[in-house]
């Protein structure tokens, strides 16, 4: 069975390798972390620009997640798609594309 498949009508699922969910499982744990040490730095009343900081290296790991799980998308979603005929999966590529640029 293909990794991407359709199990009913409008709802899709992607079986994950255990390295690859545990790869993106660790990143989204340390995100975690960052916001939660974000809430205590403003519990401490810590200065804007330390926290602001934090803010941005947040979205540099968020942006770090989308593109590692992008790249296993396109690498199996689109590509056993397409080999299947399914062209409609690269609109939805596009469409995802236009959204993060």
């Amino acid at each position: 069975m293909d990794s991407c498949h359709k199990e009913c009508a409008g709802c899709q699922k992607k079986h994950r390798e255990d390295e690859q969910l545990k790869k993106l499982m660790n990143r989204l744990n340390r995100i975690e972390g960052q916001v939660r040490g974000i809430k205590g730095m403003l519990e401490k009343d810590a200065y804007c620009i330390d926290i602001i900081t934090q803010v941005s290296a947040i979205q540099s790991a968020l942006g770090g997640f989308n593109k590692e799980l992008l790249k296993e998308h396109i690498a199996t979603c689109v590509v056993e798609d397409v080999k299947l005929g399914k062209e409609e999966k690269v609109d939805e590529l596009i469409h995802t594309l236009q959204k993060l640029i």
